[in-house]
């Protein structure tokens, strides 16, 4: 390799800017860790290193409550993608494990939430980060704060800790699993 590609190489490597994404991950169809596991292992292979992983949870279906209960699990990944390529990926891990979308809160084999993206506000009718619903559910403050107890939620500025303490889900939510 001569000098030329090496910097370029050296540049790239020290131009790209890495972002912190923090994922919800959520089964309640089929072999339910098996797919966290699937989801987790494509999300490294695709997305970025995976950082932090919560324990695994398990809660009742949220919405539409006549349906299996679901594993929820929280994971910081690390990625040099931007946000609408992030959610791009996620929906091809969806839909390459078998995922079909016809109604809200429906079961599902999996499914892969963006809650936040660094500490950015993004407000597209495709991608809302932070995810809109995530201050009102136990199932994604308690494995949130688990990991990050001191993340800073943008636009209410609370941290996963002081969300979590004035939550008002009244869905139970217990550890299943330490961790995929």
């Amino acid at each position: 390799m001569n000098s030329a590609c090496t910097f370029l190489i050296i540049l790239l490597g020290l131009t790209l800017k890495m972002h912190k994404l923090i994922l919800l991950l959520g089964t309640n169809l089929g072999r339910r860790i098996a797919n966290i596991s699937t989801a987790i292992h494509q999300i490294e292979t695709l997305l970025g290193k995976v950082l932090k992983k919560s324990s695994v949870y398990e809660t009742a279906a949220w919405g539409n409550t006549e349906q299996p209960d679901f594993l929820n699990q929280v994971i910081q990944v690390e990625t040099g993608k931007n946000p609408t390529e992030c959610l791009e990926i996620l929906l091809q891990i969806e839909a390459g494990m078998g995922r079909i979308r016809n109604l809200k809160w429906e079961p599902r084999i999996i499914d892969i939430d963006i809650l936040f993206y660094d500490s950015e506000i993004i407000n597209l009718d495709h991608l809302k980060i932070p995810h809109p619903e995530l201050h009102r559910r136990k199932f994604v403050l308690i494995p949130l704060a688990e990991i990050l107890p001191e993340f800073v939620h943008p636009q209410s500025l609370k941290t996963a800790n002081e969300m979590l303490a004035e939550v008002s889900d009244p869905l139970q939510c217990h550890v299943y699993s330490e961790s995929v």
